[in-house]
């Protein structure tokens, strides 16, 4: 790859944007003064050098280019046009019209002279001839010292339905995607000038599809937005001239918006919502609610979102979030039913959406019914279950806290006669309460009947549907036991008193053959002690303690005192284990004394 360079010599050929393909014709005689036909303007090109009639004044014709040097005075720029009717001459400098002065004339010939050219003057003059069939437009480049000059433009460009478009460089491009984007780069300078072309400042290549000192952009994209920059240059000096191309995308509906995912997050209650559609959309709510409808939509640049109710602006009391893609209706009335739309609107285009909302209230239905109590007898019932309902659907039964609720009536169901069946009586009381014992109960056949009563059958009526069922069976398997205790130990337990202690035995749960079985089998019988306080000399003790010793310090923080504490028998007074005495707080051995200040001495 190589940087494209497109080579521009002094509009050999001429820049032409005219609407006429044709010179004068061949056929017309212009010398005998017949009638000519009616016909387009058309401005004759003069392919030669620029003549300077002294060193001070030059005269050229249209499609030249014209330097200035330090010592010209004057410039003359001739424009012919032929064309029936006879054509008007007008000029122009970079796309604007000529404003003629002192300086700037018009001659008689329409030729247009430039005094004292200046470097302001410098740029690309357009002769443009017009008549009611049409016109045409030729241009010529006057440059300074022969500096690269390049024909640029100012305007904006908005391309939303054609497939392709072609601007002047300088131009700001705004462009629907898919469409062919020419940006063309007319140069003149002597010597020729070299152009390059940049995107971003960025070098193009030959890839690029450049022709004809032009740029084209095909099937354009997002990735193809940017700073299109042409660079002319030759020994003289060089000059950048730059068009910006911006992608548009008309406003079009996507599947989601986050934004309202993230405000119903937010809000922390349970407010409804719904997305507006082309097609359209629909939602019931109840009377006095609020909703967020969201409009989602998207499109480059970010369409400019307006809500409206029935095609009219919003005179309703109202919430806009989130750049406009959410409207939030408060405290929703009869009044406002009807169509929600949301109008996204951008230099590409518009979209509108739109959402109708319903008021359904609340209400209690208790036309469901529970299942029957009963198969068959005097007693089956159904009862109406009471149900909030909103558009037939079942909803929180909160939402109709404040509606008057129906009366509910049971209603009878499976009012008939039972099959016979087997009535039994409750078992009666064991015979033992353990070792195994007996226990009964009556059993018969009956039919209860559709108005209550219950009737007596044969055991064989009953023998058809089941098996008759048992009327004894044992009971209290369990084997009889009890609680036996050994004799009493030593009172030889820690002490818990004065002279008081504890004594121990043991308990066992044994059968009333005296064989030894699990304490669980015994469980439900009350069980004896197997600790009891008693009496014993070996407790008589109590805590002795000695006069407390003189302190060691007479002031101050530092003095401390002891004495002596042990455990001693009460009648004895001998000393023992210190465990002893331990069920009674043993008395400190030391303190702290004289700790008042020290007073300072002079």
């Amino acid at each position: 790859e190589y940087p494209f360079h497109k080579h521009v010599s002094g509009f050999a050929s001429s820049l032409r944007t005219s609407s006429a393909e044709a010179l004068l014709p061949t056929s017309v005689d212009l010398a005998n003064g017949s009638r000519r036909p009616a016909r387009k303007p058309a401005i004759l090109r003069k392919i030669s050098a620029a003549q300077q009639l002294s060193a001070s004044e030059v005269v050229t014709h249209l499609g030249q280019t014209v330097v200035l040097a330090s010592g010209t005075l004057s410039v003359l720029l001739h424009c012919e046009a032929v064309g029936n009717p006879k054509p008007t001459i007008s000029w122009a400098k970079n796309g604007e019209e000529v404003k003629y002065n002192d300086r700037l004339l018009l001659q008689p010939d329409d030729s247009l002279q430039i005094l004292a050219p200046v470097e302001a003057d410098v740029g690309f003059y357009a002769c443009n001839a017009s008549n009611a069939l049409g016109s045409d437009s030729v241009s010529i480049a006057v440059t300074l010292a022969g500096k690269p000059l390049i024909k640029a433009s100012r305007a904006t460009v908005i391309n939303t339905e054609l497939p392709a478009v072609t601007v002047d460089i300088g131009s700001t491009v705004k462009t629907i995607k898919r469409a062919n984007v020419t940006i063309s780069c007319q140069v003149a300078g002597v010597p020729e000038a070299e152009v390059t072309w940049f995107k971003n400042k960025v070098k193009l290549f030959s890839a690029h599809h450049l022709h004809d000192g032009s740029l084209l952009i095909a099937n354009v994209s997002l990735s193809d937005q940017g700073l299109y920059s042409c660079k002319a240059a030759n020994p003289r000096g060089e000059v950048t001239e730059s068009t910006e191309l911006l992608v548009l995308e008309p406003p079009q509906a996507v599947p989601h918006l986050e934004d309202l995912t993230a405000v119903l997050s937010t809000s922390g209650t349970t407010v409804p919502s719904v997305l507006t559609s082309p097609s359209g959309t629909k939602m019931t709510v109840s009377p006095g609610s609020s909703v967020f409808i969201g409009c989602a939509v998207d499109g480059h640049p970010t369409p400019n979102i307006t809500w409206l109710f029935a095609g009219e602006p919003l005179n309703v009391q109202h919430h806009i979030l989130a750049a406009g893609h959410i409207l939030q209706v408060l405290n929703i009335s009869d009044a406002l039913q009807g169509e929600f739309s949301c109008l996204a609107e951008n230099e590409a285009g518009s979209l509108t959406q739109k959402t109708s909302l319903a008021i359904q209230e609340y209400h209690w239905s208790a036309d469901k019914l529970t299942a029957c109590s009963a198969s068959c007898g005097h007693r089956g019932v159904q009862l109406p279950q009471l149900r909030c309902l909103l558009d037939g659907t079942e909803v929180n039964a909160s939402h109709c806290k404040e509606k008057p609720q129906p009366v509910l009536q049971p209603i009878p169901c499976n009012r008939r006669d039972c099959p016979s069946r087997w009535m039994v009586t409750s078992w009666s009381s064991c015979t033992r309460s353990c070792g195994g014992g007996i226990q009964t109960r009556r059993v018969t056949c009956q039919r209860l009947t559709a108005k209550g009563n219950s009737v007596p059958m044969s055991n064989d009526a009953c023998a058809q549907g089941s098996k008759h069922p048992v009327d004894t069976q044992s009971c209290n398997r369990q084997p009889c036991v009890e609680w036996v205790a050994s004799s009493w130990g030593q009172c030889n337990g820690p002490c818990i008193g004065p002279r008081l202690s504890v004594q121990h035995r043991q308990i066992f749960c044994q059968t009333k053959d005296g064989i030894l079985v699990s304490s669980d089998q015994c469980s439900a019988l009350p069980r004896p002690l197997s600790t009891q306080n008693c009496w014993t000399e070996v407790c008589g003790v109590h805590w002795r303690v000695s006069l407390w010793t003189v302190c060691t310090a007479t002031c101050g923080n530092y003095g401390f005192q002891s004495r002596r504490v042990e455990c001693v028998h009460i009648h004895t007074n001998k000393p023992v284990l210190e465990h002893y005495c331990s069920w009674r707080p043993r008395p400190a051995n030391w303190q702290r004394c004289n700790i008042a200040p020290c007073e300072n001495s002079t």
